[in-house]
């Protein structure tokens, strides 16, 4: 695949990386406002870094845009005249909607939208898809790369607010409960080194042991709670306190939040 990253800072560097690992690319063109930055990146063969952003276009077929929302609509005015049939263009740009690019370089181009998260830098991004009609042909291909920095799953462009909440917002409500149950075993007697490392690898013991099975929470659950045990007495005072509760109402205030926003 001969693939652009246009606006290569923390994010198209993770991508990148993921792309030359799990060796996806004919070409790569990293471009950057300051390609100084990523001098590193020009000792591969596969690997041009540059300025500019039409040479980018030009030399590609699938041109990934990782830039600050501000910059967006500037950089699609600038290089749309280069466009053809060939070209597949995907949006890491939160917030910009399918209709706002078609209305920049018109709708006769695969358009997808992605939503990865910062796990993408270790390679276990939860990346939420979208696309337009055209793009239902051609969003194999950001499956296939986005798949290769972790997991994607295509959904409805409706549901793209509540996937950032879910996804991306969701990193941050994951750490704070592995922070909390860190902090928890400090109280019972660990140093903080030792409680992390094992609320860190327990959730991510939980999380992989769905992944594999395909069961559900609850069945996983029922397996490690007896009668009048510790694990469901644990269980009960949290929800008495409003483990679960709380929990939903925070992804809601932020997906209202989020929705404030977009509005704005």
């Amino acid at each position: 695949m001969k693939i652009a990253i246009i606006g290569t800072g923390n994010l198209g560097l993770s991508i990148a990386k993921g792309l030359i690992v799990n060796n996806s690319i004919t070409t790569l063109y990293l471009t950057k406002r300051n390609p100084e930055a990523l001098a590193d990146w020009n000792k591969s063969k596969q690997v041009t870094v540059t300025s500019d952003n039409r040479e980018a276009v030009k030399n590609s077929d699938i041109l990934i845009f990782a830039v600050q929302p501000s910059q967006f609509e500037g950089i699609l005015t600038e290089i749309k005249d280069l466009l053809n049939e060939h070209h597949v263009i995907i949006s890491t740009i939160t917030g910009f909607k399918i209709q706002r690019i078609e209305e920049c370089i018109g709708t006769s181009y695969p358009i997808i939208r992605s939503m990865p998260n910062t796990a993408i830098s270790v390679g276990k991004s939860m990346t939420c898809l979208c696309c337009n009609e055209i793009g239902k042909k051609r969003i194999a291909i950001a499956s296939a790369i986005f798949n290769g920095l972790g997991t994607s799953i295509i959904i409805e462009e409706e549901h793209m607010q509540a996937a950032t909440v879910i996804c991306a917002s969701g990193i941050a409500f994951w750490m704070r409960l592995i922070r909390a149950t860190t902090q928890g075993g400090v109280q019972l007697g660990f140093d903080a080194a030792e409680a992390m490392k094992m609320s860190m690898h327990t959730a991510l013991g939980a999380a992989s042991l769905l992944i594999e099975t395909d069961t559900h929470p609850e069945q996983e659950i029922d397996k490690v709670t007896t009668p009048r045990g510790c694990t469901i007495t644990g269980l009960n005072e949290m929800e008495h306190q409003g483990l679960s509760s709380s929990l939903i109402q925070g992804l809601v205030a932020s997906f209202e939040k989020i929705n404030e926003i977009s509005k704005q």
